[in-house]
């Protein structure tokens, strides 16, 4: 979900194609919900294979980055690992309102709506262990390198970049500024026509860049107080202040400093662990010791999980191959095979 900071960047439209040779930190579990939500059939219902088991974050996985290594893009996923305790909370709101979403799918189903019962369901996904497990699966098959953060995933692919690892974090939210990302790039994976929510209207969805230190000169503050604005609007660690959203928020902020001030001042009153919150952005745990290294395909692995376990069809499948043994072998030819 993240922070509500759409108002207060300006993204820059790009094409995909303008990513060629760029290496991006892709937020995994935001990606693979991406899929679960998006790629599902008319009534709803995610891709399954012949013996009912979901399918639609492999074939998300596979066709997507396999149109993004076709352009030369080198991407990197990286998955979460263990949730901070604060965000405990947003975790069980977030598992309570998809269980109330999976009972408005199955009363439109019951009712024949299927246009609503789409809608729900997009809103019942969820990445489980065997999803996470057979995404990274699917990853050692095609060469594509993957990391597991010790904490989040966009904090760890947020400091690759600072360090220069990846050219830019690619993820929906916004939360990889708070974490220090100098790029973000938006809609890597789910560019093309997607329809708006609620309306019988469709757009062309393209991806976004947004630098971090434009952001930061344009409204004239430090990410540290980027950070205060996120916890007064609220993140997934806190909920934030009732009434306050993100033009407020910087206003106050502009004016005030910080949250500390804000509450000296009596603007506010206090906020719960906002200084924990705070840390969680600016000092996140990640881990140093990864390596990033694109390797190629290994064909028979990716038929067997993605043709044999769950009946993809194989011409298909080899088709999309091509793309990744090309992407292989254009590294191969440039001696540029290895990244550390």
């Amino acid at each position: 979900m993240g922070v509500a900071f759409k108002s207060l960047v300006v993204a820059r439209p790009i094409h995909l194609q303008e990513l060629g040779g760029k290496s991006l930190a892709i937020d995994a579990h935001n990606t693979l919900y991406q899929f679960l939500s998006i790629i599902r059939q008319r009534d709803g219902t995610p891709l399954k294979d012949a013996e009912g088991r979901v399918t639609s974050h492999l074939s998300g996985l596979l066709y997507r980055t396999a149109n993004l290594v076709d352009v030369g893009i080198k991407p990197v996923y990286v998955f979460d690992g263990k949730p901070h305790p604060l965000k405990l909370h947003t975790l069980e709101k977030r598992k309570a309102l998809k269980k109330e979403a999976e009972q408005e799918w199955r009363a439109a189903l019951e009712a024949g709506d299927m246009e609503e019962a789409l809608k729900k369901a997009k809103r019942t996904s969820r990445i489980g262990e065997q999803e996470v497990r057979e995404a990274q699966q699917l990853l050692d098959a095609l060469g594509i390198p993957y990391i597991n953060a010790k904490g989040e995933g966009e904090a760890q692919a947020a400091y690759m970049n600072m360090k220069g690892d990846v050219d830019a974090v690619a993820s929906q939210d916004f939360d990889a500024l708070l974490f220090g990302a100098p790029v973000l790039i938006r809609n890597v994976t789910i560019t093309g026509k997607r329809k708006l929510p609620d309306k019988q209207i469709w757009v062309n969805i393209s991806p976004e860049e947004i630098s971090l230190s434009k952001v930061l000169e344009e409204h004239g503050i430090d990410r540290e107080q980027l950070v205060d604005i996120g916890i007064l609007v609220g993140t997934d660690f806190n909920e934030g202040i009732k009434g306050i959203g993100p033009k407020k928020a910087l206003r106050l902020i502009k004016e005030y400093g910080s949250i500390e001030k804000l509450v000296n001042g009596g603007k506010i009153e206090g906020i719960p662990e906002y200084e924990e919150v705070r840390n969680i952005f600016l000092s996140p745990s990640v881990t140093e010791e990864y390596t990033i290294t694109w390797r190629e395909v290994d064909e028979g692995k990716a038929l067997e999980l993605l043709c044999e376990k769950h009946q993809f069809g194989r011409e298909r499948v080899l088709h999309a191959l091509e793309k990744y043994k090309k992407f292989a072998k254009n590294f191969k030819q440039r001696s540029l095979f290895d990244y550390q």
